[in-house]
């Protein structure tokens, strides 16, 4: 739930970045660079080792375009949809769509309900976008991973798996874009081996509530959250903006998980999670 609100700054320094990152500049190694709308986004593929089958890529994205069909619920055909309609029973879903949702109860239990796949519609219905498009991307960079990627990042419209490193000695750096100016940056990342992800209200509005009001959560214009895991790091990001201030010191809580917020007033407050990744 992010709408390009955290992207790999191309050009490995701080400035006007393309929020679906580029290609290669010269002194970068060159690999595999793909673009693809997918998921309801725009699906970057920055693979750097040289030698690794495009047919890998090809296979990442065409995951993402299965999970796409099978868990989106605008599409009136897809599991959860039926599932929602209440065409199918859980227990008929396929072993994924059972599997996330598992994991999106948990979260429910764990959070005091602030993660609710349905508290956080208006009209109540099953929507895991909170949990799937993460848990998606990080199932897909291990088709990579599997055939030989080590140093590559993918960028799922703000949802950011950072492996190894675009060059010999240096750290991808991602950009957490300032909420309410669309060429500056809120704040830098230098990360190896990073999932980045941030919840916010940059492109959508306020599409995420608090279950327990209904209304959108209020003190924070962003949140961004950076961990080991990109499935956890997008959940919780989700998470931690519905519960507004809060939510900052509920993620530092997750070891391993740092979090970047922008409140109302514009302040940026950060965790100490973060203050050995900004660069």
């Amino acid at each position: 739930m992010n709408g390009h609100a955290t992207f790999v700054i191309p050009a490995m320094t701080a400035g006007i970045a393309d929020p679906g990152g580029a290609p290669p500049r010269a002194g970068e190694r060159r690999g595999q660079h793909r673009v693809e709308r997918v998921m309801g986004t725009v699906v970057t593929i920055d693979v750097r080792d040289p030698g690794v089958d495009p047919g890998a890529v090809d296979a990442a994205l065409a995951y993402l375009h299965d999970i796409d069909a099978r868990f989106s619920p605008f599409r009136p055909e897809s599991e959860v949809s039926r599932l929602a309609r209440g065409e199918i029973r859980e227990d008929e879903c396929s072993a994924d769509v059972r599997h996330v949702l598992a994991l999106c109860e948990d979260l429910r239990r764990t959070s005091d309900g602030y993660f609710d796949i349905r508290g956080h519609r208006p009209d109540g219905r099953l929507d895991p976008c909170g949990m799937v498009k993460g848990w998606a991307v990080e199932e897909a960079s291990r088709i990579l991973e599997a055939a030989g990627a080590n140093d590559y990042a993918i960028n799922a419209g703000g949802d950011v798996i950072a492996s190894g490193g675009p060059a010999a000695g240096r750290p991808w750096r991602v950009g957490i874009r300032h909420p309410h100016k669309a060429d500056r940056l809120a704040a830098v990342l230098a990360v190896r081996d990073r999932a980045v992800a941030t919840s916010g209200t940059y492109e959508r509005g306020e599409h995420i509530r608090d279950p327990h009001t209904g209304r959108p959560p209020a003190g924070l214009l962003s949140l961004s959250v950076v961990g080991p895991s990109l499935t956890w790091a997008d959940a919780y990001a989700t998470t931690g903006f519905a519960m507004g201030l809060a939510g900052i010191g509920w993620v530092a809580r997750h070891v391993g998980y740092g979090a970047c917020g922008i409140t109302a007033d514009g302040r940026v407050l950060w965790t100490a999670e973060l203050d050995r990744l900004l660069a």
